[in-house]
């Protein structure tokens, strides 16, 4: 039976181009989903969450300190792009950050990341730059674009 890190293994290697360097491996996400506050989501074909971690097509996973979150990873399958998996997704996790109490959401994507839409349809609002940031995979390197958004 298929657990859940080898559910957002499964995603995160069919959605991340090698060429960028971005997925993070096993033990990066093991070690991070065994820190206080670091949580995640999982959602199925149709953007249900939770999902049952075999019929799992999208993820995220996030961190929160004090009244802050950061999402920290966000990826939907190929196969199942353009069918609203992400925006659920993305839906769920504001709404679960603010049950528990969080004001601010931040996260950080790669400069020309297509993801840009999603977060911008979502309140999201770029606050700054890291020159270069992301050098490792083929390609770049990268600026790296931080975006916030405060919760009501």
């Amino acid at each position: 039976m298929m657990d859940h890190v080898d559910a957002i293994m499964q995603v995160m290697e069919a959605a991340f181009d090698p060429a960028y360097g971005e997925a993070w491996n096993r033990r990066q996400v093991s070690d991070a989903l065994a820190m206080p506050h670091t949580r995640y989501l999982l959602a199925n074909a149709k953007g249900a969450n939770p999902a049952l971690p075999e019929d799992a097509v999208g993820f995220t996973m996030s961190r929160q300190a004090a009244d802050e979150e950061e999402l920290l990873l966000i990826a939907v399958a190929p196969n199942a792009r353009g069918r609203g998996v992400g925006a659920a997704l993305m839906r769920r996790f504001i709404a679960c950050a603010g049950e528990r109490g969080v004001n601010r959401l931040f996260l950080e994507m790669r400069d020309g990341n297509p993801a840009y839409a999603l977060y911008e349809h979502h309140g999201f609002l770029p606050v700054g730059r890291r020159r270069d940031y992301y050098r490792s995979g083929s390609e770049g390197p990268f600026d790296a674009v931080t975006f916030s958004r405060a919760i009501d």
